[in-house]
């Protein structure tokens, strides 16, 4: 198996909020998008970011259906977490978890958008243990 590309797509009930979130917040741009879809990337993140708004008559599985994107984390690294902290902050966006760092050396934080959808920004304070 050759994988060509990878994506995250995460079910919410408010598609154009939760891209608006990403793009204004984290540089994401909109590569694609139909009504209750969108699709976006960053040329450094290595995957794309999907929302999917949930009450699509197409949404697939069935048993997802009326799901949101809970339980799980999109997770960012960084460079000077500290500044993207400052950053984030100072655009007005709701600190969900504050800064700290754990005793393996993950320095983090998080953030929730307008659907609930957690992101965590990490940055390695010592190399992650392998």
């Amino acid at each position: 198996m050759q994988i060509t590309a990878s994506a995250i797509s995460l079910n919410v009930e408010d598609v154009a909020a939760s891209a608006a979130f990403v793009t204004n917040h984290f540089g994401f741009k909109e590569d694609m998008s139909a009504d209750g879809f969108v699709s976006l990337s960053r040329a450094d993140a290595g995957f794309n970011l999907i929302f999917l708004d949930t009450k699509l008559k197409t949404f697939k599985p069935d048993s997802m259906r009326g799901h949101r994107a809970d339980g799980l984390l999109v997770v960012f690294v960084v460079e000077e977490i500290d500044r993207e902290y400052a950053r984030l902050q100072a655009e007005g966006v709701t600190i969900t978890t504050p800064i700290e760092t754990e005793a393996w050396g993950e320095r983090f934080f998080q953030v929730s958008d307008p659907n609930g959808v957690v992101i965590q920004l990490v940055q390695w304070i010592t190399p992650p243990i392998q």
